[in-house]
């Protein structure tokens, strides 16, 4: 589960960072620093910023078995507006932290490279296996149409968990909003994730949506949430609730799905009537960071079909990695066939990528959606 609850602290560094704007440190008109391998070897120690839960532990060992290179793996990444905040004064600085490699979601990892806080690299040149195995249809995303300076560390969908034996006619983002259902249900506190589901719910578009669509339907959030009829805004903290039958259905995330139907076959992912909203979890370098080659050296080596297999069969989160679905088919076909890990095309047309938001508003909204979450 690789996510966990925002709170009022995380949603007010928000507000700082879409205020501060990119005129300090590394800024939006810093010079562009590109990092290459060349002909190096990566040794030494590699620092590696992650979100929880989100990688086998075979996968670190045999990398540094294979490499001789040494990592510290730190599950500190609990969230993006509360990581950045902290590592905020650093970036400005022209240093990491001691971290070479963090994994931002999209939206955020544009909004660090528009401020110049992270270092471009070469495809294919230092990344073969990325150049090689990474999927069609991530290779040229609006915020990084190159993908000069990220690279997926694994995707998801947000959409609705269920418990299909206390709400089995639960198919709607608009189902949540039902009275029989009051202080059952629950939203995720990522504005990203649960304002534009709520928009294709009531048929806008999350590509097309106006500020003034944002704000509604934020109204909307906010008025179920001060009737009650939304019982609390989480992370991926809907679990414990939901596996005692205090939350019947949740937006969440797929990959928490997995894993929750492993212990519990009447909690399931079921996508929305109207689609999801589909998103990566990227790996990229910061500016400052002190092993450039060894994180090098890492991404390239997660995008091995056989490693990212690995990593698939224990997160349950939709890999990235283009042949990954045929090793793991050969030692977990149930899994291999699973739509929330490989999910086919056709199971995912109507579903939206996660939206950017206009920086002239962006303040605006995040400030609407704290109030709408936190009363």
């Amino acid at each position: 589960m690789r996510k966990v609850v925002i709170g009022a602290a995380g949603l007010g560094a928000a507000m700082v960072i879409a205020a501060c704007g990119g005129s300090v440190g590394g800024g939006s008109d810093a010079e562009i620093t590109t990092v290459s391998k060349g002909d190096a070897k990566a040794s030494g120690t590699l620092v590696i910023s992650n979100w929880p839960l989100y990688i086998d532990e075979e996968t670190v060992s045999n990398f540094e078995k294979d490499t001789g290179v040494q990592v510290k793996y730190v599950e500190d990444y609990n969230d993006n507006t509360g990581f950045f905040g902290k590592i905020r004064p650093q970036l400005e600085q022209g240093e990491s932290g001691g971290r070479s490699i963090i994994v931002p979601t999209d939206w955020m990892a544009s909004r660090m490279d528009g401020l110049g806080y992270l270092q471009h690299f070469s495809v294919p040149d230092d990344l073969p296996n990325v150049e090689a195995n990474l999927r069609e249809d991530l290779k040229s995303p609006a915020f990084d149409p190159d993908r000069a300076f990220s690279v997926p560390w694994q995707s998801g969908m947000t959409g609705l968990i269920v418990r299909t034996d206390l709400a089995p006619d639960i198919r709607s983002i608009n189902d949540l909003f039902d009275p029989k259902y009051k202080g059952k249900v629950t939203m995720l506190s990522e504005l990203r994730d649960t304002v534009p589901l709520v928009m294709k719910a009531d048929g806008i578009n999350p590509d097309d949506a106006t500020k003034e669509d944002w704000l509604k339907t934020i109204d909307k959030i906010e008025s179920a949430a001060a009737s009650g009829q939304i019982r609390d805004f989480t992370g991926n903290d809907y679990a414990g609730p939901m596996v005692r039958g205090d939350v019947v259905a949740a937006i969440g995330w797929s990959g928490d799905a997995v894993q929750l139907q492993a212990d519990n076959p009447d909690i399931e992912y079921r996508m929305p009537t109207q689609g999801c909203i589909l998103w990566s979890d990227n790996m990229v370098i910061p500016v400052g960071a002190p092993n450039p080659n060894a994180a090098l050296e890492w991404i390239n080596y997660v995008y091995d079909p056989e490693v990212a297999a690995d990593i698939a069969e224990y997160v349950n989160y939709i890999t990235p990695v283009d042949g990954a679905k045929e090793v793991l088919a050969k030692k977990n076909p149930k899994l291999a066939n699973n739509q929330l890990i490989f999910p086919s095309a056709s199971y995912t047309a109507d579903c939206s990528n996660q939206p950017s938001l206009d920086a002239a508003d962006e303040q605006e909204i995040e400030q609407a959606f704290e109030r709408a979450i936190t009363g």
